[in-house]
């Protein structure tokens, strides 16, 4: 899979191409060898995640994908959702996309670097996230566990807040209902 999305450049707003596509070595490689340490420097709650091993779920289970945002041949975000297991808390029952783990670059984010380099890049995996489950047919069901710096994001996102959830060491569980269009 790949296509192209559009981000802002953060030092002048410009609008970029970038691609979007399924989760590669060179991806994972970057993580380790880009990303890791200024996560690891600026205190991220995502330093130590395993992007290798949650490529190598995403082969070896259909219900699991990875994808990643490039720009200019760098990875600038990363997503791995769920898509058959899970069900929505706002229509009990109803099939959703989980979001096991949303990435951006530590220098498209806010709280390290500023002005991000790129804007947009949690947003449009979010967004994309929404795009499968209508592909899906659960229409635009999406959920996630928030890790507590992440808070705030899916709150502007207008994402509903059900609070802390002590099944996930009481990380707060945000969800999309369905799409009204």
């Amino acid at each position: 899979m790949q296509r192209s999305v559009q981000l802002i450049r953060g030092i002048d707003n410009q609008v970029v191409e970038a691609v979007l596509l399924t989760l590669a070595q060179n991806h994972i490689n970057d993580f380790e060898n880009l990303w890791k340490e200024q996560l690891r420097l600026y205190g991220q709650e995502d330093k130590y995640w395993d992007w290798l091993f949650k490529k190598r779920i995403s082969i070896s289970r259909d219900n699991y994908e990875s994808y990643a945002i490039e720009y200019q041949r760098k990875t600038q975000g990363l997503l791995w959702i769920e898509t058959q297991q899970h069900r929505s808390q706002v229509e009990v029952g109803h099939r959703l996309v989980y979001i096991e783990a949303l990435a951006s670059a530590p220098w498209n984010r806010r709280g390290i670097q500023r002005p991000p380099e790129l804007k947009g890049v949690g947003t449009l995996l979010l967004n994309f996230a929404r795009f499968r489950s209508l592909d899906l047919g659960y229409e635009g069901r999406v959920a996630l566990h928030a890790l507590p710096g992440a808070e705030r994001f899916y709150d502007s996102r207008n994402m509903m807040n059900f609070g802390a959830d002590s099944d996930k060491e009481d990380l707060i569980y945000f969800e999309y209902g369905r799409l009204r269009r």
